[in-house]
């Protein structure tokens, strides 16, 4: 059978058949209704129970979306869509132990705090608010830090990560690094250029996802990447250090570290990262770096 090719008329016919389908769903979505794609008429709204499967968990919560009667095809608008997100995430994070994005939104509001104020007492960006208000799930050490800032305290030290600074445990570090690695990153002559970045991603997503770093450090945005500061002053005494009065590092610490060491087996590997890392280069040269940015790293 030959293909008949068709003509112009009959194309632009089929475009404009299309254009007044969707403009016809875009108005009738606007009145909070919507047409079966199927060319079954009219769909209707329905709330219904669903589980998805979520990080790990089975995720039940009540979404509302369009049925038709006749095919059963469900379909949900732009609110319909967002809604469920924010149902999904508030399930998951009343599950897991962090503040829902209608807790956050109520206490700041008994505080008589705007988005603005309540992100200054974090010292975080207003966006972060306004994202986990809005359904994006934060981590534990910025819940900790909203659980502290809704109650009117300080937020912990955001530029030591909440942890005392000990040199003899960014040793620690460095060689449990170099276990997994199967190398050498502190060496004797140095000027950390590669193991400070493997300790900045130790220290900031540690205080990410545990809450507070692994070592006190603070570090400095420089020219060749996140770096500890004043580490001209510090190196003599990193090396120097012993380690073993260090507090030992907890299962979790380790898991973090071996996660950053296999993601970046080479060294130039996680200078790279660490150059392509915003929360570097949006800082001017030898500005500090806090904790509260660790939310916003990519490449781990």
């Amino acid at each position: 059978m030959l293909y008949k090719r068709p003509s112009h008329k009959e194309i632009n016919s089929k475009i404009k058949q299309a254009k007044d389908a969707i403009l016809k769903n875009r108005i009738s979505m606007e009145k909070k209704t919507m047409t079966c794609l199927n060319g079954h008429g009219k769909m209707s709204s329905e709330k219904t129970d669903k589980i998805v499967h979520f990080r790990g968990m089975d995720i039940k919560f009540q979404a509302e979306h369009y049925v038709c009667p006749v095919c059963g095809i469900e379909a949900g608008d732009i609110d319909q869509t967002a809604t469920a997100q924010r149902a999904i995430s508030d399930v998951y994070r009343k599950a897991v132990n962090l503040l829902t994005g209608k807790q956050i939104r109520e206490g700041r509001k008994e505080l008589e705090l705007s988005q603005e104020a309540l992100a200054k007492r974090m010292n975080v960006g207003i966006a972060s608010i306004k994202r986990w208000e809005g359904g994006l799930i934060q981590t534990k050490a910025m819940d900790k830090a909203l659980r502290l800032a809704l109650k009117g305290q300080i937020a912990g030290d955001n530029y030591t990560g909440n942890r005392t600074f000990t040199i003899p445990r960014i040793k620690l570090v460095l060689r449990e690094f170099e276990s997994i690695l199967g190398k050498r990153i502190l060496k004797k002559i140095d000027k950390m250029l590669f193991a400070a970045k493997y300790l900045w991603y130790a220290d900031m997503l540690a205080f990410r996802e545990l809450g507070e770093s692994m070592t006190g450090s603070t570090y400095a945005a420089l020219p060749y990447g996140p770096q500890l500061n004043n580490y001209r002053d510090l190196i003599d005494e990193i090396k120097n250090a012993d380690e073993s009065s260090a507090e030992p590092l907890t299962s979790e610490e380790k898991r973090l570290i071996t996660r950053i060491a296999r993601t970046f087996p080479q060294e130039q590997m996680i200078y790279d990262a660490a150059h392509r890392e915003i929360i570097w280069k949006k800082k001017t040269t030898g500005a500090i770096i806090p904790y509260s940015d660790s939310a916003e790293l990519t490449a781990l």
